[in-house]
């Protein structure tokens, strides 16, 4: 018999289920379209209209920020930078304005990371080879005319008949000026950088033998005073004969006269007293027959001299060839310990135990944490007289301020840093090593050692060799944990800038900012190209002793 009519039947049942299984898949995509309707609706109300508005408000910034540093770039007269701005620039309009030029597309995408790329990376190592062939340093910061300029202004003397003032710093439409009273004959005078102009006696009022207030200018009080001692003491008021007005103090002036005479015509200096030469010696100075050099000197190109000072100069070579030694040491053990203690870890805790989470997690953290607050904390920890390292376990260790126990304490921090790295690195390369291989391994007789030696090792190396080798580069100029944990001290033997745990890149620094005979840029940039050609061709070595691990699968 037939079934009822109205019943369900099986096949009635099955197509109800298809027919629901069937919503269910067309609602599951309908839902995702609207996940994703909203960036889609939020890209296309900027396109059109919004879009053109969002790209004009954009370049008119850029345009106006290229505007700006034009004016910056005529004023100093730098006319190749500003004709390469200048096209750049139209250049940038083109390309996001022109809508007809397809082919532009894929540069408004490389621009931006091409501008970063030319501002972060190409315009500062270009400028330091560029510094490196000169003598930029203390005593050679300025152009050769700024450089005789100065020699005039500070040659000056007072002779035996010199006119004394009193002086009152003042201001007119924002730049300094000098209001002068004669001490001989009691008359005013307002000095600027131009010259010497006399001022009607009405014109200055007096409170208490204090000049209060000036006709047209503002006088100079209270704190500001002590704001413009550095423009007072380089200021000078050029008069009659070559002479000169120059402040002393707050409220003195004296009148100077020259002792040295520049020749425009041949170039040099020559002494009013007793006619000695001072001659260009082409390396930035001026300099006397007998060797006595005019201060200040200039910025000028000395080819390969820093270079041939860091091979020739026993004073910069010896210092130079005892602190690679210790960067390349410091570097290797820092890397090779590293790396050993990080894959004990992750071997111990590639294995099935309890509270394997938090162990990992806890092994973490010290990579976790700022380095440089760590290496602070460590600082204060390893103190001789204060730290916890010592009053914990009754030691009386020096362990920043002997030079041995100072390397050794940078090296354990490093580890102590860097390890973490390597036990996350070592832990996934690990878990991709074929457990077959391991099998195989053990059923063919060989044991644990044999294991590691043959088949973990070297599948691990395979991964984990160029990430050593870019950690031995970054430790190689790892300026942070050398110079917040010892500030490179403590200080050496030779008595060099150069102190027991420096590195090359910290005794860059030094040399550039912290020598004691002030600051050498040229030679600090021709040792950071001799760093980056020693770290690029140990990189390059390792690199290529490492692609015998490629046949390895």
């Amino acid at each position: 018999m037939g079934a009822p009519t109205g019943a369900p039947t099986a096949s009635s049942g099955s197509r109800r289920d298809d027919l629901s299984t069937t919503a269910v898949r067309a609602e599951a995509p309908s839902r995702r379209a609207v996940a994703w309707s909203a960036p889609t609706r939020l890209a296309a109300a900027l396109s059109g209209t919004p879009a053109l508005i969002i790209k004009i408000a954009f370049l008119a910034v850029v345009n106006a920020i290229a505007v700006y540093a034009a004016t910056v770039l005529a004023d100093d007269e730098k006319w190749a930078p500003l004709a390469v701005l200048a096209v750049v620039t139209a250049a940038i309009d083109v390309i996001y304005l022109w809508p007809g030029l397809a082919r532009l597309l894929p540069l408004k995408f490389l621009i931006p990371g091409t501008i970063f790329l030319v501002a972060f990376q190409i315009i500062p190592v270009g400028y330091t080879i560029n510094v490196g062939f000169t003598n930029y340093s203390t005593g050679h910061l300025f152009s050769k005319s700024e450089a005789i300029t100065a020699i005039q202004k500070t040659t000056l003397e007072q002779p035996a008949d010199a006119k004394t003032y009193t002086m009152t710093p003042a201001k007119k439409d924002g730049d300094l000026v000098l209001i002068l009273r004669d001490d001989a004959d009691g008359k005013w005078y307002v000095g600027t950088e131009e010259g010497l102009e006399a001022l009607p006696p009405d014109a200055v009022q007096e409170t208490a033998g204090l000049v209060s207030a000036v006709e047209g200018y503002a006088v100079v009080k209270g704190p500001e005073l002590l704001r413009i001692d550095r423009e007072l003491a380089a200021y000078t008021v050029p008069t009659e004969g070559a002479k000169a007005i120059r402040p002393e103090g707050l409220g003195q002036a004296l009148e100077l006269e020259p002792t040295l005479r520049y020749d425009a015509r041949t170039d040099r200096f020559v002494r009013i007293s007793d006619g000695k030469v001072f001659t260009d010696n082409q390396r930035g100075s001026f300099v006397s027959a007998d060797g006595r050099e005019l201060e200040p000197g200039w910025k000028t190109y000395v080819g390969g001299r820093n270079f041939r000072r860091v091979v020739d100069d026993p004073l910069i070579r010896d210092p130079f060839l005892r602190v690679l030694l210790w960067t390349v040491v410091f570097a290797a053990c820092a890397v090779v310990l590293s790396f050993f203690l990080g894959l004990f870890l992750a071997i111990t805790l590639d294995r099935k135990m309890r509270f394997q989470r938090l162990y990992r997690s806890a092994l973490v953290i010290p990579y976790a944490v700022p380095s440089f607050l760590t290496l602070l904390v460590w600082q204060g920890l390893l103190n001789d007289e204060f730290g916890i390292v010592n009053r914990t376990f009754g030691l009386d260790v020096p362990w920043l301020f002997d030079p041995w126990w100072a390397r050794l304490s940078v090296v354990l921090v490093s580890v102590w840093l860097t390890f973490p790295y390597f036990f996350l690195v070592s832990l996934g390369a690990l878990q991709s090593i074929p457990g077959e291989l391991v099998e195989a391994a053990r059923v063919d007789g060989a044991g644990a050692w044999q294991v590691f030696r043959k088949i973990t090792l070297p599948l691990l190396l395979v991964a984990v060799a160029p990430l050593m080798i870019a950690s031995f580069a970054f430790n190689f100029n790892n300026f942070n944990n050398i110079y917040l944990l010892t500030a490179g001290g403590p200080a050496s033997e030779d008595q060099s800038v150069a102190g027991a745990t420096d590195i090359l890149i910290s005794y860059t620094y030094k040399l550039a900012f912290e020598s004691g005979k002030g600051n050498d840029y040229g030679l600090a940039s021709a040792i950071s190209i001799f760093i980056f050609f020693i770290v690029a061709s140990i990189s390059a070595l390792a690199f290529w002793r490492s692609r015998t691990l490629e046949n390895i699968r």
